[in-house]
């Protein structure tokens, strides 16, 4: 889902968390896309292919940190911990699911490089 935006909150859901975690896209122009992901423990997003080169970082303030599982096709799942304010990337092209491990509700934001 793509919108011409000016930095404003667009409150729009990308469509990655059907049914589970919420998507809400904060900002689409023509150099990035930036979405807040929010998850309840357990809950994750739907198997998704990165289009875009991103930068995530997290926002959970607890002594966990976001701690995510992602799976990847092979059937394989990856531990992942960010602490608030850290951040990693993922190149175009990962596939995945990403589920809040953690037993605290945590969120993230997602930056797309365009």
């Amino acid at each position: 889902m793509s919108t011409q935006n000016t930095g404003q909150n667009t409150g729009q859901n990308t469509g990655q968390c059907t049914g589970q975690c919420t998507a809400t896209q904060l900002t689409d122009d023509t150099r990035v896309r930036v979405t807040r992901f929010d998850f309840e423990p357990g809950q994750q997003t739907d198997w998704h292919v990165h289009g875009l080169d991103c930068v995530i970082t997290a926002l959970t303030d607890s002594l966990t940190g976001c701690q995510m599982r992602l799976d990847l096709p092979d059937g394989t799942p990856q531990g992942l911990t960010v602490p608030a304010g850290m951040a990693y990337r993922n190149d175009q092209g990962v596939v995945h699911t990403v589920t809040n491990a953690g037993p605290v509700a945590t969120a993230f934001v997602e930056v797309e490089l365009k």
